[in-house]
């Protein structure tokens, strides 16, 4: 089995989201980032406004809008302590 990412979103009142992911990405105030299993270690602030997307295995997106706050990668996994983070809505289709 593929390694996997540890994950944490954690807003100011609560614990968002939890659970193992192959991909994490997140727009900073450096640009877009993406984080897979050993990365190195990084500390980043969240740009706002921002999304935060966990890419399960099987393909499965989770999508959160996340405002202010900070990403950290370390060798255990990544924590995502933000502001304010809700369940993104929906893009509409292009097509």
């Amino acid at each position: 089995m593929a390694k996997q990412l540890h994950v944490e979103l954690v807003a100011v009142e609560e614990k968002v989201w939890t659970g193992e992911a192959d991909m994490v990405m997140a727009r900073t105030t450096e640009g877009e980032l993406g984080v897979m299993p050993g990365h190195l270690p990084l500390l980043g602030q969240l740009a706002e406004p921002g999304k935060v997307r966990i890419k399960r295995a099987g393909g499965e997106e989770i999508v959160y809008d996340v405002s202010g706050g900070f990403l950290s990668v370390t060798g255990t996994g990544v924590t995502i302590l933000a502001e304010d983070a809700s369940p993104a809505t929906p893009e509409p289709s292009s097509h």
